[in-house]
């Protein structure tokens, strides 16, 4: 009799637990913000408002950390790292704790020491046909995108005029953590920074209702520089595919001439630093910006277009990286860790340069479609393990749906044309071959399987120059193709461990899925603008 006693109390309180725990993943799971979407195209066939001339306008907001109001450490043993044992550091409010800039990228125990150079949200706003569409662009490892519905609802509030905002991130590894992977421990224990979060808001928004008032009448010069791989790429997971698009564009107010803004994009990690470098940059994204706005002197040396340099990510999984190569600058010194961010950014933007001023010149590069559309649908993307539990517990990406299987997240994608410059945002680290071709299936891989994700997306694209932009949205992780998901054994291309990448997404399904979204969208934009004959 005592031990049915048992196991009837075993199996009472078992129930008990589960169900406990069934109401805790009830509540932890939901997310904010559950019953947001979005699905719209605008404008629709039978609504196209006239056309006038283009209206772009610039915000541009500093959103770097005042590292004053933080405690300073040294770093005794040099290795990047705060460790509590051993190295030391100021307590400057007397709370006993260590209260630090935690640095998103690497190690998730790098407190920022200094600024290299300041972090900033630049937004750009477009004007044409009935329509204003607002990117943005912000110097952070990435945000999920709970936290971009949040400040789309603070615009809302203000009654700012704009049809759709679309965020993306620069992905630089020198930046505070603004996802909660980072801030000393991973998950629990962590101390992630709520209020940079709520300052980091505030300035995204301040940046988009600047742009939005310093709309004017626009020209617009549009161009592709080849970006070469020798100096520039290296792709540490096979097959050996890299960005080498930079598509380009240069915005000069059609009354002053003066310029308002150029828009570039590039995929490649912004990490040039390393992971011991603990100072805040948007590494070289900032070399190249500061150089499309003020000019270089000396050896290859340009003027400057001035205005503001808006630079978007482009496909940047695979991994591209800089951390394997070194780069030789403009002078002809070869750099390794240290120096290469400033020669990346500059090299770079000597090809725009270059290849902007020559379509100026030629005259072949003036964007004589003005007209403006986009579409934008909510998505919802499979997860597995381990991202599943985080996510499920709200500590990540909060919001989980198709509970208790086949568990998926909410996200977002865009679908932009501006004249003749087409853009789809993607919700994380695209491999290159997604977007631009070279997908393998190779022996190995756990998904027996011809390449599911065919054609690129950037060869179904209609603009003259396409753009992808990448932590559009959202940051879910590496998009792998389904044909080169790799977590079991035997693995690919003669590796003795498990690839880098899955472990973040979880799911092999979740490429193939963003792959058929991002062309359903794309095919809804070529929609409503087809009948208009802007299409290249």
């Amino acid at each position: 009799m005592k031990i049915l006693k048992f196991i009837r109390f075993v199996l009472c309180a078992g129930g008990i637990l589960i169900l406990l725990l069934c109401i805790l993943l009830f509540f932890t799971s939901r997310g904010p913000y559950r019953n947001i979407k979005v699905d719209v195209t605008l404008p629709s066939d039978e609504n196209w408002k006239d056309s006038s001339p283009l209206e772009v306008g610039v915000g541009v907001k500093d959103i770097t950390p005042d590292l004053s109001q933080y405690d300073t450490w040294t770093d005794v043993d040099n290795d990047g790292s705060f460790n509590p044992e051993l190295d030391r550091y100021e307590d400057r409010n007397n709370n006993g704790e260590f209260d630090f800039v935690w640095l998103a990228g690497f190690g998730n125990s790098r407190p920022a020491q200094g600024i290299n150079d300041p972090l900033w949200s630049r937004a750009i706003a477009f004007r044409n046909n009935g329509i204003t569409v607002v990117l943005v662009s912000i110097d952070s490892v990435g945000i999920t995108h709970e936290r971009y519905i949040g400040i789309r609802k603070r615009l809302s509030k203000l009654n700012v005029d704009i049809d759709l905002v679309s965020f993306a991130c620069t992905h630089t590894h020198n930046a505070p953590d603004t996802i909660g992977l980072w801030s000393y421990k991973e998950l629990i224990g962590r101390r992630f920074d709520e209020k940079y979060m709520e300052l980091l808001d505030d300035r995204i928004v301040g940046s988009v209702i600047e742009a939005v008032e310093n709309l004017a009448p626009a020209t617009t010069t549009i161009a592709e520089a080849k970006v070469p791989i020798d100096n520039f790429s290296y792709d540490s997971r096979p097959p050996f595919i890299v960005d080498q698009k930079l598509p380009l564009a240069w915005f000069k107010n059609a009354l002053t001439g003066q310029t308002i803004a150029t828009l570039a994009s590039w995929g490649m990690h912004p990490e040039g630093f390393g992971s011991k470098f603990t100072k805040v940059s948007s590494d070289f994204v900032h070399y190249f910006r500061e150089a499309m706005e003020k000019g270089l002197d000396g050896k290859e040396g340009f003027n400057g277009f001035g205005g503001k340099s808006v630079f978007f990510t482009g496909p940047v999984g695979g991994l591209m990286t800089q951390l394997n190569i070194d780069i030789t600058d403009r002078f002809g010194v070869k750099h390794g860790r240290h120096g290469k961010s400033k020669a990346q950014g500059e090299n770079l933007a000597i090809l725009a340069a270059n290849q902007l001023n020559r379509a100026n010149l030629e005259g072949l590069g003036i964007m004589e479609s003005q007209r403006l559309a986009f579409s934008a649908k909510t998505i919802y993307l499979p997860i597995g393990w381990p991202l599943k539990a985080p996510v499920a517990l709200g500590l990540l990406h909060p919001g989980l749906y198709g509970l208790p299987f086949k568990t998926k997240v909410k996200t977002e994608i865009n679908a932009v044309r501006i004249g003749d410059i087409e853009i789809i945002t993607s919700p994380g680290e695209m491999f290159p071959e997604i977007i631009d071709g070279g997908i393998e299936s190779p022996l190995g891989a756990d998904i027996k399987t011809d390449p599911i994700e065919i054609p690129p997306l950037r060869k179904l694209m209609k603009g003259k120059i396409n753009m992808n932009f990448n932590l559009g949205m959202d940051e879910i992780g590496y998009v792998i193709p389904i044909s080169q998901w790799d977590r079991k054994k035997p693995y690919t291309y003669s590796y003795e461990e498990a690839p880098y990448g899955e472990i973040y997404i979880g799911d092999q399904n979740a490429s193939p899925e963003l792959y058929k979204e991002s062309v359903m969208l794309l095919e809804r934009l070529h929609k409503a603008i087809g009948p208009h004959h802007y299409e290249k």
